[in-house]
């Protein structure tokens, strides 16, 4: 029997949980439906915000993923994983919750729409967790996606930190980029913080936009094989940026429908391309 084409996406938005960025989370839902329709094999990763209702939604907690501590910035912070099914189907939405980073009521902003000033950290723990949880799952996916600017460092270690883990090493990475702009208030902290195993701050210098401050974007077109252009804004920022470094771009489409099935050929024709 052939395998089918195992699709993890990695998304901070997905309806029916969370609807932060409606463009964003409606994307993210219809995505797996889609590629389910065409043979794919499918599990999602998302932070598990406060803003989820874990009874309504049937969260309930996986034992045998949760235990495990992530370091941020020298700090532990424990990682629990809670899971539910997609509705109207059998795909499971793996949550990583912590009460530090994700108990609160908003999601990235305070009541009075200031970004959190932490919003850098719990990226940094949502990534770091994710890609430990897809270890412990030991399900090597063929296509990763990444939706979110808190998915920006998923390429980024895959292709440093994680670049002899086998469950990764044939993947091909696809992020979806929109007009997001939180970046803007994280700090030359930034750089410290988000190192992992034998990487430095040194090594996270790829983030730096040469002027003091994080540019997010930029960098992450940088480490994945695919840019898929979510936001009419950046069409042409991103393009220019992909075509730079020799990255594939697919287009914006305003056609919700029709862009999430150009999302499948797109995967498969990153998939024909010889692993670098």
């Amino acid at each position: 029997m052939v395998q089918k084409t195992r699709l993890l996406i990695i998304a901070q938005d997905l309806m029916p949980y969370t609807d932060e960025s409606e463009l964003i989370s409606r994307i993210a839902e219809r995505i797996p439906h889609v590629a389910g329709q065409n043979g794919m094999e499918i599990r999602i990763l998302m932070p598990k915000f406060g803003t989820i209702n874990e009874r309504r939604h049937r969260l309930h907690e996986v034992v045998r993923l949760s235990g495990m501590n992530i370091i941020v910035d020298n700090d532990d912070y424990p990682l629990i994983i809670k899971v539910a099914s997609l509705p109207g189907s059998r795909i499971q939405v793996y949550f990583l919750d912590n009460d530090e980073f994700f108990r609160r009521k908003t999601m990235f902003n305070d009541d009075d729409g200031v970004p959190f000033a932490d919003n850098a950290d719990r990226m940094i723990f949502f990534c770091k967790g994710a890609l430990e949880i897809v270890k412990k799952f030991g399900w090597a996916p063929d296509i990763i996606h990444c939706q979110g600017f808190m998915t920006t460092l998923i390429p980024f270690y895959i292709k440093t930190a994680y670049m002899s883990e086998p469950l990764f090493r044939d993947a091909k990475i696809v992020a979806s980029l929109y007009d997001e702009s939180y970046d803007k208030h994280f700090t030359g902290s930034f750089n410290q913080k988000a190192s992992i195993n034998q990487l430095t701050a040194a090594d996270l210098a790829v983030f730096q936009d040469g002027d003091g401050g994080i540019d997010l974007r930029t960098a992450m077109i940088k480490y994945v094989d695919g840019v898929i252009v979510g936001s009419e804004s950046i069409l042409s920022n991103v393009i220019e940026i992909a075509e730079k470094v020799g990255t594939p771009v697919c287009p914006y489409n305003e056609d919700e429908y029709a862009a999430v099935a150009e999302y499948v050929g797109f995967y498969r024709s990153l998939m024909a391309q010889p692993v670098a």
